[in-house]
């Protein structure tokens, strides 16, 4: 792979060429994608979302949205330290007139984006979306289904809906968003589509980037990009955008530490794990006597968070660099945490925070709501949009469609195509919209 290709300015429709040196410095075209993921509803949803904790009381926990936000943050940090020292590395890219603010925004437009395709509830979002097919009444469409458009539904994946979002065609709108494909590059972690399933141990077959409805958009950015290919044949797959490294980096780096930070503030792990689990990673640069004199909990994990964000931050860049060359030739096949020296502590933390955190009655109990809430609305939608293609629709059923937004209305020929829909819509519901519309279809009056 070659980064000026890697660096593309393209956009989907484009008819010429798009070139760095003629780019408006004001306004340039990786932080045009970075404006339209804000201002696209899409993200809006995000801010009633669940990160870890669903439909918390409290004001300082994160969600969706704010998670996106701080990884984007710490991505873009990523992306401009590593940046200045590719260009100092490949002078020639600053000859076509890249600068480090440009990996900068690139990696921040796409992290911003990272979670787009994430549905409600969190990742028990996906997993019961994913088990309606599998083990629920979604069942009876599996013989009606290719086995890769099968595959898309009993795993559905956040990763590959988000691409959905961002390039999908809508009435009157082509391509989505219009993102650079560079942007694109950086947000296809998994760059492959759902089978085979984890036929390697290389990071790229963890998941999966797009499902069958996005693959000839998904081969037209992966082909302009000049990614390289990973399986030849009818199984498509790509190894990563290098910048995918950094979206993965900055994503691991604010869940693992700012999902610890939630845990302790809200009680659900003892101060003194903080400092016990994180000591090793701000061992280095920790004031012992500033930590000692904030007064409140709140500063003083707020303290340690920010060390260890920037540790890891300095850790990512130095293995990204030492191994740019196996990245580009696809053959780096680990995270790039999974390589640092804080590998452990990370681990630690994680572990502990899967045990106090994720596993706490209260993360259960809504997450049990969210399974039976995502599966009704399935089973409601998509047996109203069948029966109505098939000229079978009762009362119910008509109803029932006249509360979908117009452009999940669809009358495709193609089942696949009408239940992809019918997942995109729900999947797309904030936390609060899904209770909301979950209480209607079950006959609950609303004031």
């Amino acid at each position: 792979m070659h980064w000026e290709q890697l660096l593309s300015l393209k956009r989907a429709g484009d008819k010429d060429g798009r070139f760095r040196k003629d780019q408006d410095e004001t306004r340039l075209g990786f932080e045009v994608d970075f404006d339209r993921i804000v201002f696209s509803s899409a993200f809006r949803s995000l801010q009633d979302k669940t990160q870890v904790i669903p439909l918390s009381d409290t004001d300082f926990v994160h969600t969706r949205l704010t998670h996106s936000m701080e990884v984007s943050v710490v991505g873009r940090s990523l992306g401009r330290i590593v940046g200045k020292q590719l260009l100092e590395k490949h002078p020639y890219l600053k000859e076509l007139g890249y600068t480090f603010n440009d990996f900068g925004a690139i990696v921040a437009a796409a992290a911003l984006s990272h979670d787009i395709g994430n549905p409600p509830f969190g990742h028990s979002g996906e997993k019961s979306i994913g088990e309606y097919f599998n083990s629920g009444n979604g069942q009876k469409f599996k013989a009606e289904l290719s086995e890769k458009e099968w595959q898309d539904l009993i795993d559905f994946e956040g990763n590959a809906n988000g691409f959905k979002i961002l390039t999908q065609d809508g009435l009157g709108v082509k391509d989505g968003l219009r993102l650079s494909y560079a942007t694109l590059g950086a947000f296809m972690k998994y760059p492959k589509e759902s089978l085979p399933k984890k036929a390697t141990k290389h990071i790229v077959d963890k998941k999966f980037g797009f499902f069958q409805s996005e693959k000839d958009k998904f081969v037209d950015v992966a082909e302009t990009l000049g990614l390289k290919i990973m399986r030849t044949g009818n199984d498509v797959a790509y190894y990563r955008h290098p910048l995918a490294y950094l979206v993965e980096a900055a994503d691991d780096i604010c869940y693992t530490i700012i999902d610890f930070e939630d845990g302790i503030n809200l009680g659900l792990v003892d101060e003194e794990f903080a400092l016990e689990y994180m000591i090793k990673l701000v061992q280095d640069k920790i004031d012992i006597k500033k930590y000692h004199s904030l007064q409140l909990k709140k500063d003083r994990v707020s303290y340690l968070r920010a060390l260890a964000i920037n540790s890891l931050i300095g850790e990512a860049v130095k293995i990204f660099i030492e191994n740019e060359e196996s990245i580009l030739n696809g053959t780096f096949e680990k995270s790039l945490l999974d390589r640092c020296k804080y590998e452990a502590q990370i681990n630690d933390i994680i572990k502990l925070s899967v045990d106090k955190i994720y596993h706490s009655r209260s993360v259960i109990e809504k997450e049990v709501a969210g399974y039976k809430i995502i599966s009704d609305l399935l089973e409601v939608f998509i047996n109203a949009v069948n029966n109505s293609y098939l000229g079978k629709a009762s009362n119910y059923d008509q109803l029932t469609i006249m509360m979908l937004p117009q452009e999940f209305k669809n009358q495709s020929e193609s089942l696949y195509v009408r239940i992809m829909s019918v997942c995109s819509y729900v999947a797309g519901m904030s936390d609060s919209y899904a209770i909301l519309v979950h209480k209607k279809i079950s006959g609950v009056m609303m004031s």
